[in-house]
């Protein structure tokens, strides 16, 4: 497993310390393995908490940003390296281009729309990434009974919820990712029934 680590997250901090706080615990742990670390690009939220937590204990960081948003001034100033691209688009396929590994914390819909586009990519095997969710504060929780009941319904293969990771420690998250074999993708479209 290489150690080019995506991670998909709010651009608000949310109303609980506890966002923040497990945020840095997840960049200490990224660290303790020497990994580069993706995002957005942003200062502000929770992407800002990452990438400031990150620098300060020596960490390499990453952001992809469309130039829409440069206007805002929210692009982070004190990162190694920023890519500006021409669309949401462009910017979701270099994230995932230059990654090996991806994690969703807490955000919105932005995050949850980055989230699901690379477990279909995944399902429909154009990668090979572990995927996973750091369920902070059972974050999650509705979403993940969300998509058993899409398994129950039959809309969903069990082989492809159980290739999303769920982890509440990011210290556990981290070394399942750095230990992570790809699973086999069940390729629902071919079967009937």
């Amino acid at each position: 497993m290489s150690k080019k680590i995506l991670v998909y997250c709010g651009s608000s901090k949310g109303h609980n310390e506890i966002y923040e706080q497990e945020a840095k615990r997840l960049v200490h742990a990224l660290k303790r393995y020497d990994c580069e670390l993706i995002f957005g690009a942003g200062s502000v939220g929770i992407m800002g908490v990452l990438a400031d937590e990150y620098l300060k204990i020596g960490g390499h960081c990453v952001g992809v940003i469309p130039s829409f948003m440069e206007p805002w001034e929210v692009k982070h100033t004190g990162i190694q390296e920023c890519f500006i691209t021409e669309s949401m688009h462009a910017r979701k396929q270099l994230m995932a281009n230059r990654a090996d590994g991806v994690i969703a914390l807490p955000g919105g819909f932005g995050t949850l729309d980055e989230l699901f586009e690379m477990l279909t990519w995944k399902q429909l095997d154009l990668h090979q990434m572990p995927i996973s969710i750091l369920n902070t504060n059972g974050y999650y929780d509705h979403l993940l009974a969300q998509m058993q009941h899409m398994v129950d319904e039959g809309f969903l293969k069990v082989p492809n919820l159980e290739a999303l990771q769920v982890e509440q420690d990011p210290d556990v998250l981290i070394d399942w990712m750095m230990a992570y074999e790809p699973e086999k993708m069940e390729k629902k479209w071919i079967y009937r029934g």
